[in-house]
């Protein structure tokens, strides 16, 4: 069973993540200060700032799409909630509002903001791959082409986004 990881995490989520961060970091500081002394300041921004980055990476692993053969599952750290392959009308990547590309799902019905799933919001692509975070969207973008081309969900590209992604990243266009 294919499973396939994307997501992109909105702007007020990552706003509440970073806020629990803080309040977790600030929390355990005050908590070891209070504790144990204010000869204690370093050691305690030191624990606080370990828990604050275990909470925030807990937020925002738990915050995803998951892909599947089966369905579609859409989870947050407080809920998971599950889309059926019969509801994508069709796969889009275009140009979002902040001029980054966007692969997102068309949907029939649902509750779902403008009817779309963004699965991936990528800065154009304008070279080859220069790291770890352009190799892994490379994969996303494969991997999901590869899911969708099983699904026989048809998906849109603009033509120069496809001529940037069969150029500096050797992704074929994604295609039925």
């Amino acid at each position: 069973m294919a499973m396939v990881r994307a997501g992109v995490v909105p702007n007020r989520r990552v706003a509440l993540y970073a806020g629990l961060g803080v309040a977790v970091t600030a929390g355990v500081c005050v908590a070891v200060v209070f504790g144990f002394g204010v000869n204690r300041l370093f050691t305690g921004l030191l624990a606080g700032a370990v828990a604050g980055i275990a909470v925030l990476v807990r937020l925002f692993g738990r915050d995803a799409i998951v892909l599947t053969d089966s369905a579609i599952h859409r989870r947050t750290p407080w809920s998971e909630t599950s889309i059926d392959w019969d509801r994508v009308v069709a796969g889009r990547f275009t140009l979002d509002e902040r001029e980054r590309w966007s692969l997102a799902l068309d949907l029939a019905g649902g509750d779902e903001r403008h009817g779309e799933l963004v699965l991936l919001s990528i800065p154009p692509v304008i070279r080859p791959v220069a790291g770890a975070y352009d190799l892994r969207k490379r994969e996303q973008v494969g991997e999901i082409r590869e899911i969708l081309r099983r699904k026989r969900i048809p998906v849109m590209v603009l033509p120069d986004i496809a001529k940037a992604l069969d150029a500096h990243w050797q992704v074929a266009p994604p295609t039925r």
